[in-house]
């Protein structure tokens, strides 16, 4: 690190110049390329999945995504003006490219999609392709056909995933603004210095812009999520302001121990810049480690993230420099008076010294309340469950509510997620084999309507709709899809010879829930191990990974339990907008999981570092502890209120995925920084005492011999002179 250093603030003018035209190239190639998001859920070996291959196969027409244009008027949907109307729209929505068919509630076999009163309506409006292959804009297209036509008494409202993805794409988000410009008053406080403030934004900007732009181009290569751009802007934000702000910390100590401004910048790359690249790497690790659970769709989300983190890193360790050394002691330019006072951390009046120090005296007191509070909120975790979100859940008074609302209103909440039900047939025509099949799915407990059999033009395959009496996202609805599968449709493929598979988006997310809970264990193994293993090589401890692994555990276990608690529960849900309860989103888990422990383990390697190096320099066990979080707690607060404004930020956005992320990484931010790093963390570390540093011999000849920060007797980064440990007390 310090030869590396050394190198880039001696070659200033050429990293910063690289990092301008690797900006600019990004973005052109980016711009010329274009994004190729994808939204396909693509499970091996489910049912859900073999369902749509058999319609991709055998029933093309079929095999994309519905929407429903759902309509009501108090005069009756089958009067004249309506229906002329209705008629018109449907004419029109035929038109749409990519549109197979729309199935009109006035056609011959229609009435069941006309409520019983009489005054509500649906439409099926069938793409022969998926979502997120539509794209001319012809779900937009429809939502404006509908706009136009309603008015006069009559009531037009669209459903289905081409209108929800339509309707994401239309929403303006200014959270990222909103956490930028939070970022800034944060930084302003804590330097002082609108200079020093500038830095880390602009080091965190150049990242994103060039992380972003590789982002897109590899949507063409990996499935991704059109809100993998939006999450891995909001980690890159916020992981990007926090290593440099650590960097920036350390550069201006050093100005202040009387270095030049260039060797000041090869010390703060060479201790606070170690740090930065071990927490970055754990970040990635933990974030790489979705690949593990072999789901395609992960991928792309998760290399996005990881790219974003990436480059983050990198800025951190190259142009940051580069700009410091270049800046130098102006730095400290228009100062704003009386923020970014720059006291002496060790000065026993300081706040964080009579902190660490009220902590070590009393240190079982301390690590009982904390860690009993942080097994509280755990608790609501144990009622997790997870699904599928329907669009009861979206803001209300957007089309996508309202038509939900009007489907359940008129047929009842299933009516807004049905099943698929393909079946393969033994051989052409098997008419009989069809009747059974439907009215025994019709008479079981649970499913409101099955709608007529559509046959493929070989005659061999078939596919209809069973409409359950609880909405998509309702467990009762989970069972019903399991006793289906489980009970129902053996005994009837046994005695009729058909393959009978059921898929539809509520099948799928099950299946994408169950795929990802099977696989678990091994994610969440890999992960803790390899994440340990960097953590002994570097402490050369066997307690200090253990403390931060299951510190990590209980944080992520807070945290998911605040999720339940809003989201599940409703507790405080209409504070961040979100209107409706419901099931936690399947894959959610896994990525706040993967993002939530690599962030955890950063602020591990801040702190535990700087108690690393006063053990190195003292081995004064207590001592250590008080120094360590004395000279850190400041940095390693104004770092996580950073991060923690710009996560909440992201709350403020109306998709409901986003909203998740934002609190679920807000508030384990909040925990870890607040009640693990604060209180915990020395509580432990002083009933540890010297234990804390316990390696075997044996353990240490195998592992290879890293530092997070110089080793002592190291020569300065400056090549001055060697750093002489101050005497133990």
């Amino acid at each position: 690190m310090r030869s590396f250093a050394t190198w880039i603030t001696g070659h200033r003018k050429t990293v910063i110049i690289s990092w301008i035209v690797a900006l600019i190239a990004t973005i052109g190639i980016s711009g010329s390329v274009g994004s190729d998001y994808s939204e396909e859920f693509k499970l091996p070996a489910s049912d859900s999945q073999e369902a749509f291959e058999l319609l991709e196969t055998k029933f093309p027409a079929q095999s994309g995504d519905s929407a429903q244009i759902v309509f009501s008027s108090a005069d009756g949907v089958e009067s004249a003006p309506v229906k002329k109307t209705m008629e018109g729209v449907f004419a029109e929505a035929d038109e749409l490219k990519h549109v197979s068919e729309v199935a009109s509630p006035y056609e011959s076999g229609g009435a069941g999609a006309v409520s019983d009163d009489g005054t509500i309506a649906y439409a099926t409006v069938q793409f022969d392709v998926t979502s997120d292959e539509l794209v001319d804009g012809e779900a937009k297209k429809l939502v404006a056909l509908a706009s136009a036509a309603a008015g006069d008494g009559l009531q037009i409202d669209l459903g289905g995933q081409p209108i929800e993805e339509a309707r994401a794409e239309d929403e303006e988000d200014s959270s990222f603004l909103i956490g930028l410009l939070a970022a800034m008053v944060i930084l302003l406080i804590t330097f002082g210095s609108a200079v020093a403030m500038g830095l880390p934004l602009i080091t965190a900007l150049f990242a994103l812009g060039v992380g972003l732009s590789v982002v897109t181009v590899g949507t063409h290569v990996f499935d991704t999520a059109e809100f993998a751009p939006q999450l891995a802007l909001m980690i890159g934000l916020g992981v990007g302001i926090d290593y440099a702000l650590f960097i920036v910390t350390r550069f201006r100590n050093a100005l202040d121990e009387g270095l030049e401004p260039r060797p000041a910048a090869i010390a703060a790359t060479d201790t606070a810049g170690r740090a930065v690249l071990f927490a970055g790497i754990t970040v990635i690790i933990a974030l790489m480690g979705m690949w593990l659970l072999g789901i395609s769709f992960l991928y792309g989300v998760a290399m996005a993230a990881a790219v974003a983190v990436l480059f983050t890193m990198i800025s951190a360790l190259t142009l940051l420099p580069a700009l410091l050394s270049l800046v130098g002691r102006r730095i400290d330019k228009l100062r704003i008076p009386g923020l970014g006072g720059r006291k002496a951390s060790m000065d026993e009046s300081s706040g964080w010294f009579r902190w660490s120090r009220e902590i070590q005296r009393r240190p079982v007191l301390a690590a009982l309340l904390s860690g009993g509070l942080l097994i509280v909120l755990c608790i609501p975790t144990l009622s997790l469950r997870l699904g599928s979100n329907d669009a009861g859940t979206d803001p209300a008074g957007t089309t996508t509510r309202d038509a939900y609302d009007l489907l359940a209103e008129g047929f009842g909440p299933g009516f807004n997620g049905p099943f698929q039900v393909v079946a393969a047939l033994p051989e052409k025509g098997n008419d009989q084999s069809l009747v059974e099949l439907s009215k025994t799915l019709e008479d079981e407990e649970g499913v409101a309507a099955v709608t007529d059999v559509t046959m493929n033009p070989a005659e061999n395959t078939a596919v209809f709709q069973l409409y359950p009496t609880t909405s998509p996202q309702s467990e009762d609805t989970t069972k019903l899809l399991d006793h289906l599968r489980n009970e129902v449709i053996p005994p009837l493929e046994e005695s009729s010879g058909a393959q009978i598979h059921v898929g539809g988006i509520t099948a799928i997310f099950e299946d994408f829930g169950d795929a990802i809970s099977e696989k678990l264990p091994l994610f969440i193994g890999v992960v803790i191990l390899l994440s340990g293993l960097l953590l002994m090589i570097v402490f050369r401890s066997v307690w200090v990974p253990l403390k931060a692994i299951v510190m990590n555990l209980l944080s992520i276990g807070a945290a998911f339990g605040l999720i339940v608690a809003v989201f599940q529960w409703g507790w405080g849900a209409g504070l961040i907008g979100v209107d409706g309860t419901g099931p936690i989103i399947s894959f959610f888990p896994i990525f706040l999981f993967s993002i939530v422990f690599g962030l955890s383990m950063d602020y591990e390697v801040f702190l535990m570092s700087r108690i690393h190096e006063e053990w190195e320099n003292s081995h004064d066990a207590t001592a250590s502890v008080t120094r360590g979080l004395a000279l850190t707690g400041r940095v390693i607060t104004a770092a996580a209120v950073i991060m923690i404004t710009v996560f909440a930020s992201f709350m403020l956005g109306e998709d409901r995925i986003i909203k998740l992320f934002g609190l679920g990484l807000a508030s384990a931010v909040f925990i870890d920084a607040v009640i693990i790093r604060s209180v915990l963390v020395p509580a432990i570390m002083q009933l540890l005492g010297k234990r804390a540093w316990w390696f075997p011999d044996w353990l240490g000849r195998i592992l290879p011999k890293l530092h997070v920060e110089p080793a002592e007797g190291d020569p300065r980064p400056t090549g001055e002179h060697p750093v002489v440990p101050p005497p133990s007390k």
